[in-house]
């Protein structure tokens, strides 16, 4: 993959920054929701764990076949699909009606911010540098820190004057903006193409001597056609990123 450049490295850091702090925000908004949905659904604290469980059980499903999705798609594909299904979960969670619903959203929310962290890690490996890649990790890393400090005290203070459900429908919202932030601005994963033709290591046409050595061909005793014919180990090898 080519290099980006500056701005638009900056951009696209931008997009995966937002959907890894969304992602890190929802992570642990349920504790401090805890309180008010207790209240609501008179949730035991048996329940309130198993909120917590879902979420990252459907976090762990998706990360053995993510590796394999990202290699053969790209991250923007990848985190396309997987930030729909995070926006989705978030306004099945704002019109949960019980512990049921509130378990499967928690469920459908762990999977769909599974990419959220992989997806920039993959680009920084296909689109940047070497100090790049380090510079851009830790950003991320810092980022996410910062989805879960919000998650704390400024989720406390919101949560009084909009409402739980409120508060989901915007981050239902926001990933929603992610999506189309994604499918416009992190680039698509490109396939090389076969060359058109391609020459033998082993033919008499790609050794600089190939006409001493079809002179030799012709000017010995043995019928060329006779002659044990010589296999090319020479494979295609693309170059990476």
């Amino acid at each position: 993959m080519t290099p980006m450049t500056r701005g638009r490295a900056l951009v696209v850091f931008a997009v995966f920054a937002l959907g890894y702090f969304l992602s890190s925000l929802v992570r642990g908004v349920t504790a401090t929701l805890a309180p008010a949905l207790t209240q609501e659904f008179a949730l035991s604290s048996s329940q309130l764990g198993l909120l917590g469980g879902a979420y990252f059980l459907g976090f762990a499903m998706l990360q053995l076949p993510l590796g394999n999705w990202l290699d053969r798609v790209g991250p923007r594909r990848v985190l396309s699909l997987s930030l729909a299904a995070a926006a989705l979960s978030c306004i099945a969670f704002a019109m949960a009606g019980g512990f049921a619903s509130l378990l499967l959203a928690r469920f459908i929310c762990g999977v769909g911010v599974s990419a959220c962290l992989i997806a920039p890690l993959t680009g920084a490996r296909l689109w940047l540098h070497g100090s790049q890649q380090q510079s851009a990790n830790a950003w991320m890393l810092m980022v996410g820190s910062l989805g879960l400090l919000t998650a704390t005290l400024p989720v406390q203070w919101a949560l009084p004057l909009y409402g739980w459900r409120s508060l989901f429908l915007v981050l239902a919202l926001l990933f929603a903006l992610t999506v189309l932030g994604t499918a416009w601005q992190v680039p698509a994963m490109q396939t090389p193409s076969a060359p058109a033709h391609s020459t033998c290591c082993c033919s008499p046409a790609s050794s600089p001597h190939s006409g001493a050595s079809a002179r030799a061909w012709t000017g010995s005793r043995q019928r060329p056609s006779s002659m044990p014919t010589a296999r090319c180990s020479r494979s295609w090898r693309w170059p990476v990123a």
